[in-house]
């Protein structure tokens, strides 16, 4: 059998593609398969918001959209614009429309919008010098905001404006010899939900994100509000000894501990934990800015081997709730880590 490629927790159902396949299962039965009448390899699949629409993309350079809905199978449309093979896919939140952004060999990336029942090329942008393997979108609270890391080792975040154009801000030289995964932190989580009180101070969080790539490394940037830029946060050690493959940012349920998953071609998943504090204080911080003159909250990363494989562990993905982790790799095989 074929290596498990992508696999993710959505909506309470596990998504699995192999080759020219892609398996809905409920938790862990087989709910439903999809032949999506691909080409060639299937690189990702991704469900929508809702759950009601599939997106595929493969080495044949196509992008397919199909109507999943009560265990059906409609072929939607078929996106055809890279001239390369489609590594990536990511939905926005429907607050800003139907899209859908890919990303290619072909060192683009492309927004897809659905207008009058077709879809069609939003926006493109080709200034990266060598392939895209990840497309990200941010939290909604941000705003139409993409991230997309490349194998020319920049990560490019693209910004929609009110004047209607996209604005380009890169993070240059984020890996040597390439970025591989990206993943947005949680804009806001439990803490908020819990206690409306502080909702007003939300716009205070940083927009951050994880990447790893082809030095075998995990680093978290954030947003300089004062510039725009990026700056490195933190470079994660002593995790992977070869290329990390995957990262995803879990949807913490504390603002305090924050969990990130990684996952290599050594067959290693991390979970890298974080316990932010003031200093000098047992006190926990809130992650929130603090006022002027108040003291910033130490942060510290440490890497807790959850599993390792025989094989090259290809993707990790969180449930919307933060408490199941699901693993895929070169083993054929898929895991949940609760």
């Amino acid at each position: 059998m074929d290596q498990i490629k992508t696999y993710a927790l959505e909506y309470g159902f596990e998504v699995v593609c192999s080759d020219l396949r892609f398996t809905r299962l409920r938790m862990v039965s087989v709910y439903q398969t999809v032949d999506t009448g691909h080409e060639d390899i299937i690189h990702d699949a991704q469900m929508n918001y809702h759950g009601t629409t599939l997106a595929t993309c493969s080495s044949d350079e196509a992008i397919k959209l199909f109507d999943v809905q009560d265990k059906k199978q409609k072929l939607i449309a078929e996106l055809r614009g890279h001239q390369g093979p489609v590594w990536g896919l990511s939905w926005s939140h429907p607050i800003h429309g139907n899209l859908l952004a890919s990303c290619s060999y072909d060192r683009s990336v492309i927004v897809w919008a659905e207008h009058e029942g077709k879809w069609v090329k939003f926006y493109e942008y080709k200034d990266h010098n060598s392939s895209v393997n990840a497309v990200a979108w941010a939290p909604h609270e941000y705003g139409l905001v993409l991230a997309c890391g490349s194998s020319d080792g920049i990560i490019s975040v693209l910004t929609y404006t009110s004047a209607g154009n996209w604005d380009a801000v890169k993070i240059p030289d984020a890996h040597t010899s390439g970025v591989n995964a990206i993943s947005w932190a949680p804009a806001i989580n439990a803490d908020f939900m819990l206690n409306p009180s502080l909702s007003q101070t939300a716009s205070g969080l940083l927009k951050r994100i994880v990447s790893g790539g082809c030095d075998c490394l995990v680093k978290i940037w954030r947003e300089d509000p004062s510039t725009g830029g990026w700056v490195k946060e933190a470079q994660l050690e002593g995790g992977h000894t070869e290329w990390v493959r995957d990262v995803a940012w879990c949807p913490s349920l504390s603002l305090a501990r924050q969990q990130i998953a990684s996952c290599g071609q050594d067959g290693c998943v991390i979970v890298w934990q974080s316990l932010r504090r003031r200093p000098g204080s047992d006190v926990n911080a809130t992650g929130l800015l603090g006022a002027a003159g108040e003291s910033a909250a130490e942060e510290v990363w440490k890497p807790v081997v959850l599993a390792t494989y025989p094989d090259v562990v290809w993707h990790v993905s969180w449930s919307l709730t933060g408490n199941i982790l699901a693993v895929s790799g070169g083993d054929n095989k898929v895991s949940d880590h609760v």
